[in-house]
């Protein structure tokens, strides 16, 4: 489109706040990755000044001039109207939501929610290394004060822990959630059951111990070469460690993290292909349009289902271990010494409920998301106080999991979201995992050999396929809109359902 000098002028605005925005993501990068750990308190300073820089830029009178200046036009309907295509309308809609909150928050409460959030990484850190929940427990109780004010500054004071949900996914609420979830939790259950009791489950169990020794340096060479061949474009990105995987950036920028463990080599190649799902999405929105509606991501479910969908649908599948297992072998010809290809495709696949939701297999990963779903709602409505947590985490996860954490640490500590008080982000998981079997199903139909692609470690169809739907579409459409508009129906976890009983059930003779 020809731009207009008005539509010039928001976009430079807009640009300039989302570019203030990426210097923090950049802050906490670095914080998780390279800071020393005497400089944690400077890092927070530094923290509140860029929130405060992207605040004010964000909340700037200007950009609030311009957009009635666009609304008039629309309200009007005259000639002049006709200008405003629909990238330019939801461009404008994006801009109005990003400034009304921007200028709803104060900036005192902007630094201090900012200073909060890096201290709380480096408490929660310490809290989990030493197994400590008491040391933690006042960070929380803060995260959660912050939260509420948040809430009631954002005119949610009354649901502040859908204003949490609508922060990372748009227009989401607790009801829609907790309706997903129940009929999630309906046929998960049983299903959860049904597989972990097969006989061969006990199989893939048994050849996921044995994956024992695998050099880091060895594991860091197939999964770099795994990510470049699933289309990661590493100059413009880069993967280092950290305590926790995560991705952030831009695609002009991408920093992912994973972690190694000689025993467990499978975490870091399956955590590596989850933050490369990320990734491939950011490297896949326009770059020219960074900062406005037609090149952010759509909302933290749909970020999610990218990267679960590229974890578990594709690097699960035979088709991908196919091409991949005899660079495997080649790498690892020790460990994989009398390991038979099957034995392989099994422990891939083992099914086992943990304690740790980032070591979760795929079908009962989801369990761990409802679990903190539910403590969240709890926390917000205050039926449970801080200091009560991990009782109740022990609880929920019995009843849930089936298993009892012996400490926090393998616990309440083990995530770090709530660190920082992102709230609200955990359903994005579990939505997320809906989306990818929804979309995998679209993807089955419209392309039945799909898999055979991946024999000959060709990914490039399915990567075309999701930048065209979904990486390209930006945020002109809310979550469950884009799910529509791709898949021809609304979200739903039957395809979640129907994908774990045909792969789990026929690989463990599971009906």
């Amino acid at each position: 489109m020809t731009m207009t000098a008005e539509q010039a002028e928001l976009t430079q605005w807009l640009k300039r706040a989302h570019t203030l925005g990426t210097v923090g993501e950049l802050l906490g990068w670095d914080e998780q990755v390279n800071l020393p750990p005497g400089a944690a308190e400077q890092r927070a300073a530094q923290h509140a000044a860029v929130a405060d820089a992207q605040h004010a830029a964000a909340s700037h009178e200007r950009i609030g001039e311009l957009l009635r200046h666009f609304e008039a036009q629309l309200a009007n309907g005259g000639p002049t109207s006709l200008t405003l295509d629909p990238d330019l309308r939801a461009i404008v809609a994006q801009a109005r939501r990003d400034y009304d909150r921007a200028t709803r928050l104060p900036a005192d409460f902007v630094r201090e929610k900012a200073t909060q959030g890096s201290r709380g990484y480096h408490a929660w850190a310490q809290a989990k290394a030493a197994n400590d929940f008491a040391s933690y427990a006042p960070v929380l109780e803060k995260n959660l004060e912050l939260a509420r004010r948040e809430a009631t500054y954002l005119g949610r004071g009354d649901a502040p822990y859908d204003a949490m949900l609508d922060k990372h996914d748009p227009g989401l609420t607790a009801v829609a959630v907790e309706r997903l979830f129940g009929e999630l939790k309906r046929e998960l259950v049983p299903l959860v059951r049904a597989i972990t009791s097969a006989p061969r489950a006990e199989q893939a169990r048994q050849a996921a111990a044995r994956l024992r020794g695998f050099p880091v340096a060895a594991q860091q060479t197939f999964l770099r070469e795994v990510i470049a061949r699933l289309g990661f474009d590493y100059r413009r990105g880069r993967l280092d460690v950290s305590l926790h995987p995560f991705c952030s950036g831009t695609g002009s920028d991408v920093r992912m993290t994973t972690r190694y463990n000689e025993d467990q080599p499978l975490d870091a190649l399956f955590s590596s292909i989850h933050e490369t799902g990320h990734g491939l999405y950011e490297q896949g929105l326009p770059p020219d349009q960074l900062g406005l509606a037609t090149g952010i991501h759509a909302g933290m479910a749909v970020h999610e289902s990218q990267s679960r969908l590229w974890e578990n649908q594709v690097a699960r599948s035979r088709g991908f271990w196919s091409f991949f297992e005899p660079r495997w072998r080649e790498l690892f010809a020790a460990q994989a010494q009398g390991f038979s290809a099957e034995e392989l495709y099994l422990a891939v696949n083992a099914v086992e409920p943990t304690l740790i939701r980032v070591d979760a297999d795929e079908v009962t990963y989801n369990l761990h998301i409802v679990l903190r779903f539910e403590l969240e709602q709890r926390l917000f409505a205050g039926e449970l106080a801080v200091r009560d947590l991990p009782a109740a985490w022990r609880e929920a996860s019995r009843e849930l999991v089936g298993l009892e954490p012996a400490n926090d640490r393998e616990g309440v500590l083990q995530d770090v979201h709530w660190s920082d008080g992102s709230f609200g982000y955990f359903p994005s998981y579990c939505l997320g995992n809906m989306m990818a079997a929804q979309l995998w199903a679209r993807v089955r139909a419209l392309r039945p050999e799909i898999e055979d692609d991946f024999r000959r470690g060709d990914f490039s169809w399915l990567l075309s396929w999701l930048r065209e739907n979904i990486h390209a579409q930006g945020r002109r459409f809310s979550t469950l809109e884009l799910v529509r508009r791709v898949t021809g129906e609304e979200l739903s976890p039957r395809h979640l359902v129907a994908y774990l009983r045909e792969r789990y059930g026929g690989l463990y003779g599971v009906k």
